[in-house]
């Protein structure tokens, strides 16, 4: 592949290509397919059950839906995402979705390969990126229907398999090899480069780094490339940054871990660059003192990986999760499930409107409204009496009695609500962590006093955000709050939220939780609008379209 053989690659004319997309989950997968030419129509035997989109959908009914106007479908629709192109698409996929219909699909998806833009997905493992790393046993919050790509049935690669009330969860081991299998079956594989770290993306105008040009340097020592026809481009000093990308750069350099673990650099340019890189490469820390201590972690898997090897039993201290959100919910699920004490601090009190498990009927996620139940009613002031044990014993005591432990972690706790309580838990609501000590005691705070207790391990689940140190200020400036860092949620990156575009970078593109879009059932929608946006700004060039597919690879 002699696009990441950077030692036969010139280094003066690496590679150009219109779009390079960073990260290969579903993002990433479902953006290289509609770039590959896959487009969008208006199934002529469907009705949607929204009169007034179904209107506007007629009066086009003979272009793509990439060849539309995105604002005036998107006006007026109502959805759970802040995207509007996002809750349009929804909608063309599920309609209806959330009002707990299951109406098919109005579009219908016809090959145009004129219509294809060459580009490569660079993605650190196989495509389905970080689903492959998640526990393959836990349900997702999502049906499966809605983790599905477009143009391939979810059921249908399944093999329709079914569970009980909640048979239309998926496991992640079933969505990752779906989407693995997504790629193969649309014949995306040659778009898809794996293994592959960028390590820096940098904008570049006439062969100079921008910020060469800002301070008046311009000799040609930086890998500028040349002239054109050998990968070079017209351009117009400082003023092409601001011409929507046509007359802009971005160098991506980065490495491909091969088989033998040896680092091969590579380096190209883009036209185009779209962030896909999700939510979950940084966990968010706590900032107290000892967070660093070998006690202490940031994932659950550590849990499991524990669990698995017997380092942790009945007899073990208890282990102290830290969060209310649903990975904290999965880890107070998998301890109980092995027997394993739990305690559980979490900074809300159990009455916030805002906590996760107010906003998931209780019929489809009955193992997360057991926790929630379980966070509600054995809190620590509960469960302790006035003269009882002391904080650092007080939770081995709470109760000596087993809880059952099932096959799996949280799979087959979701059909066991009629199961009573974990007893070996307490929570501990409005409280936080003041520090964590060598002797591995940990000190909350909370109700006005101090508790320290004596812990066998720490998990510290309170969300994640994304590490795009590979931009200048890890691309902070990008936010909507350019002075806090990009957080999906307090702080998603500020885009056009017609085409993705960042406003502050043309020719920078954003998608999925970076944007707000966590979920896959929304996050299709970015794709749907870099690729009209593009579709429309490479036609003006008459720069379309590679006959042959991607020459780059």
């Amino acid at each position: 592949m002699p696009l990441l053989e950077g030692t036969t690659l010139p280094q003066e004319h690496p590679p150009t290509l219109p779009v390079v997309i960073i990260g290969n989950g579903p993002s990433g997968i479902c953006l290289s397919y509609m770039l590959s030419g896959y487009k969008p129509h208006l199934d002529p035997a469907t009705v949607h059950p929204n009169s007034v989109l179904y209107r506007k959908l007629q009066e086009a009914k003979h272009l793509a839906i990439t060849e539309q106007d995105l604002e005036y479908l998107s006006e007026g629709l109502e959805g759970r995402s802040r995207n509007p192109v996002a809750v349009l698409f929804d909608t063309l996929l599920h309609p209806n979705a959330d009002f707990g219909y299951e109406f098919p699909p109005v579009l219908q998806w016809r090959r145009d390969k004129q219509q294809h833009i060459p580009h490569l997905v660079l993605g650190k493992g196989t495509p389905g990126g970080a689903w492959h790393a998640m526990e393959g046993s836990m349900l997702t919050i999502s049906l499966g229907i809605w983790m599905e790509l477009p143009g391939v049935n979810y059921r249908d690669l399944t093999n329709g398999k079914h569970r009980d009330v909640t048979s239309d969860r998926a496991t992640p081991e079933e969505i990752s090899t779906y989407y693995r299998d997504y790629v193969k079956l649309k014949g995306l594989q040659k778009n898809f480069v794996d293994n592959t770290y960028v390590t820096s993306i940098q904008k570049l105008c006439r062969g100079h780094k921008v910020e060469d040009l800002e301070n008046g340097h311009t000799d040609k020592g930086d890998g500028g490339m040349g002239e054109e026809g050998k990968g070079g481009f017209e351009g117009n000093g400082k003023a092409c940054v601001k011409n929507g990308g046509g007359g802009t750069l971005w160098e991506v350099r980065g490495y491909r871990q091969v088989q033998n673990k040896t680092h091969v650099p590579f380096s190209l340019f883009a036209e185009n660059v779209v962030l896909a890189t999700g939510a979950s490469d940084s966990p968010v820390r706590l900032g107290v003192e000892g967070e660093d201590l070998p006690f202490v972690f940031h994932s659950i898997s550590n849990l499991g990986l524990a669990v698995s090897q017997r380092k942790l039993d009945r007899n073990s201290d208890p282990v102290l999760i830290i969060g209310a959100g649903l990975s904290a919910a999965d880890a107070v699920l998998c301890a109980c499930s092995s027997n394993i004490r739990v305690l559980h601090v979490f900074r809300k009190s159990v009455d916030n409107p805002d906590l996760i498990f107010k906003q998931l009927p209780k019929s489809l996620y009955p193992e997360y409204h057991k926790v929630y139940n379980m966070m509600c009613s054995q809190t620590y002031t509960n469960m302790a009496a006035p003269n009882g044990p002391q904080p650092e014993s007080i939770a081995s005591s709470v109760c000596a009695k087993i809880c059952p432990k099932p096959q799996l972690s949280a799979g087959n706790l979701a059909g066991g609500a009629s199961a009573g309580l974990f007893p070996d838990y307490t929570s501990f609501p409005e409280h936080c962590v003041v520090s964590f000590q060598p002797d591995m005691k940990c000190l909350l705070q909370g109700n006005n006093s101090l508790k320290a207790f004596k812990v066998s391990m720490v998990l510290v689940l309170i969300g994640t955000n994304p590490n795009l140190f590979f931009l200048k200020g890890q691309g902070q400036y990008l936010g909507q709050d350019p002075t806090r860092p990009i957080s999906c949620k307090q702080n998603p990156i500020d885009i056009n939220q017609y085409t993705f575009e960042c406003t502050k970078e043309p020719g920078l593109f954003a998608m999925g939780p970076l944007v707000g879009d966590n979920f896959v059932r929304f996050l299709k929608g970015g794709a749907l609008g870099i690729t009209s946006c593009l579709l429309t700004r490479l036609k003006k060039r008459e720069k379309l379209i590679s006959k042959g597919g991607n020459t780059f690879i």
